[in-house]
């Protein structure tokens, strides 16, 4: 076979595509021979072995003149007789132990050459998990689902992990072909599909991507280099990655080039960065700062965002990299969740203990985002968190679900099957018309009964590892603490976990009071022009009763807003010593919205009278100022 002039390549390593055919690359210091194998269709016959050309520093490539997208290869290092493949594959057709295959970007057809990306404000986040997300599991049947989330508001899809995992089913947390789009859900220009007609249905996509470990099974990455992990900091989920220790530089820019790479070749439009606690990083400028400029520079002139979800919740991430912040647009606040969560349904277990569910710290989490600004926290012991006090309200990620705290329970269950519809809907209102940014769990707005439980399809070596650290901390919840033996608790590697988690989308016509609920408030929060703001500045709040809270806009014309939420039994609240309450000048407060709605499946609301105030229970109520 010829080999012809090497070109200038776009990623450190991996295969890429020109007109005078392929380029490999590898990185593999401290081996002496590295070998391309060129594999049959059957994906088990190596066809021809050729040997790669060191570059010096540990890089090894080999232009290849007769090879084509489609075709399979993989690398042979010091002659072992075995095929690993690539650490930069861009799909694995037959799963993470097989070839990999060599993909041209080039040849999918764009249609999105006027999107201009995304920016922060006016954002409605949805998460979703491919697998689950329709029966199918596909990128195909996801696409049908589009005009359903631009209907109800959403404007910035994030998806779950879709780098390639060992086995048929999981969260995709555990990836190990970090550039491969997994196999379960179609072929890398099926992703690519989805997101070209998300942003013709006017929604971006951004990508949850997992930098701080690499999953047990089908990681191939130490065979070539031992440098990719870090032993100075050990995570909960196995070897830290190296950014920071000898040869560090590499793995640096194959994690940075990697972010670049979902943004230039598959236009996403930002990343969620999964416990960013866990990227451990002591180098002058932190990795997660120089993965921001990489991103930034791939997207050009759209607009991305990017997400951390950090559990110390330092704000530092979203501070400017010139001033020694890491770059980032947003942060998950788990805060708010936790203490709508406690006041949802009154359980206070485990890390819930650090809340108490009251009013006055959802006024909180809603004024200043994060309840913990570096306070002591006697369950942890330390001290946690950061100030905001210079951060804007749409930075915040607010929810009520995502899939951690679904599946952080002992039968899965969303939090609308823990607790009254009524207390749902106002906790629903908080979320949606806060200034924080909202997002939704997939199905959400129509009201999911669908539990969504942790699932992994593992090898026997695996399995009861998993299964056994899975249960083991569903029983640090007291409640729980006795379950799993009796079939308590599912099983994360049963198939039928998995199958258990699929949205079931007959829901949608059967609560559609829900799913117009979750419409009409995204509709008020989207045209009312006042919420629209999301300004912390013109926010205000007041605890007024044991389970009641006001939050007041204050609009520099007087077209101000008032959000009465009651979690408790119907108030009469008279007398009314809260200036929150008094109307603007030569005005008087009228119903604008209420959360107890027939259509929504609510018990109704009467009209509200400016002189009784009566703040009917498990309601959420909207007052706009209006002339007398």
């Amino acid at each position: 076979m010829p080999l012809v002039a090497e070109r200038v390549r776009k990623l450190p390593i991996g295969a890429e595509v020109s007109a005078q055919g392929v380029n490999f690359r590898l990185w593999a210091p401290r081996h002496q021979l590295i070998e391309l194998a060129l594999v049959e269709p059957d994906g088990q016959t190596p066809r021809q072995f050729l040997q790669m050309e060191p570059e010096g520093e540990g890089y090894y490539s080999l232009q290849v003149a007769e090879t084509q997208p489609g075709d399979l290869y993989g690398y042979r290092i010091d002659g072992i007789e075995r095929i690993f493949p690539d650490p930069a594959s861009r799909f694995q057709p037959q799963g993470v132990h097989g070839p990999s295959q060599v993909v041209d970007p080039r040849a999918y057809q764009w249609h999105d050459e006027n999107w201009p990306g995304v920016k922060l404000p006016g954002q409605v986040i949805y998460e979703l998990h491919l697998g689950t997300f329709t029966p199918e599991g596909t990128w195909a049947a996801a696409i049908g689902k589009l005009s359903h989330l631009q209907e109800v508001g959403v404007t910035l899809i994030e998806v779950m992990p879709i780098n390639d995992f060992h086995g048929e089913f999981g969260w995709g947390y555990d990836g190990v072909a970090w550039y491969a789009p997994t196999r379960l859900y179609g072929a890398p220009d099926d992703c690519r599909r989805f997101i070209d007609e998300a942003h013709r249905h006017g929604i971006g996509v951004i990508l949850d991507v997992v930098y701080n470990h690499f999953g047990a099974n089908g990681n191939y990455t130490g065979i070539f280099s031992s440098s990719y992990f870090s032993k100075r900091h050990p995570t909960e989920w196995g070897d830290a990655i190296n950014y920071d220790g000898e040869q560090s530089q590499p793995v640096r820019e194959f994690v940075t080039s990697n972010a670049a790479y979902w943004i230039d070749e598959f236009h996403f439009d930002g990343l969620r960065i999964d416990a960013t606690q866990a990227i451990y990083d002591d180098s002058p400028r932190h990795l997660l700062a120089d993965l921001s400029d990489a991103a930034r520079k791939a997207a050009g002139k759209r607009s991305i965002l990017l997400f951390a979800e950090n559990e110390e919740q330092r704000v530092c991430h979203v501070e400017p990299t010139d001033a020694g912040g890491y770059g980032l647009d947003g942060l998950w606040n788990d805060d708010f969740h936790h203490s709508c969560r406690v006041a949802a349904t009154g359980h206070a277990e485990f890390y819930y203990a650090d809340y108490a569910g009251s009013p006055q710290e959802i006024l909180s989490a809603v004024r200043h985002g994060y309840l913990y600004q570096g306070q002591y926290t006697p369950r942890q012991k330390k001290r946690r968190g950061s100030p905001t006090r210079h951060c804007q309200a749409a930075q915040m990620v607010h929810f009520l679900q995502n899939h951690d705290q679904v599946a952080n329970s002992g039968r899965a269950l969303r939090l609308n099957a823990l607790t009254s519809a009524g207390r749902y809907r106002a906790l629903s209102a908080v979320l949606l018309l806060a200034p924080p940014t909202p997002m939704l769990f997939m199905g959400q707005e129509f009201g999911s009964t669908a539990p969504f439980s942790y699932f992994a399809d593992l090898d026997a070596d695996h399995q009861q590892l998993v299964r056994e650290g899975r249960w083991g901390y569903i029983r640090q919840f007291p409640r729980t603490a006795k379950w799993g033996e009796n079939g308590e608790l599912a099983d994360p590697s049963a198939r039928q976990t998995f199958e258990q988690s699929k949205l079931d989308w007959s829901e949608r016509q059967r609560h559609h009071g829900v799913l117009q609920f979750h419409a009409d408030l995204l509709r008020l929060r989207r045209e009312d022009p006042i919420f629209a703001q999301q300004d912390w500045r013109m926010l205000d709040g007041a605890v007024v009763g044991p389970e009641a809270f006001v939050l007041r806009w204050f609009s520099p014309d007087e077209n101000d807003r008032l959000l009465c939420v009651n979690l408790g039994r119907d108030m009469d609240w008279r007398p009314v010593p809260e200036p929150l309450a008094a109307p603007p000048r030569n005005q008087d407060w009228r119903l604008l919205w209420s959360s107890e709605r027939y259509e929504y499946g609510g018990a109704g609301t009467a009209e509200f009278n400016p002189r009784d105030w009566i703040i009917p229970g498990h309601t959420a109520i909207v007052l706009e100022a209006a002339p007398l």
